[in-house]
């Protein structure tokens, strides 16, 4: 298993793990499940954090090693998994 982490201005991490047969990658969006929309198209996650008072959205997208073949958010974590 490899793994690389790297975080953002806003302190929230992004790991990739990479392992035989495919690839995971979790996000700690530290937001409420129901604020977090996800969406994916080809190899690219853009995901969409609802603002709260009166805060506008945020959004960021990030490259996916391939199309996505599941997506889950509990709990604030985003996890992407990828097929090899």
């Amino acid at each position: 298993m490899n793994q690389r982490t790297s975080v953002d201005r806003r302190e929230r991490f992004l790991r990739r793990y990479d392992y035989d047969d495919g690839t995971v990658i979790a996000a700690d969006l530290n937001a409420a499940d129901e604020d977090v929309t996800v969406d994916t198209v080809d190899g690219t996650a853009i995901v969409v954090i609802a603002g709260d008072d009166g805060h506008e959205d945020e959004e960021f997208e990030f490259d996916l090693p391939g199309p996505a073949a599941s997506v889950d958010i509990e709990n604030g974590v985003l996890t992407i998994g990828i097929n090899a």
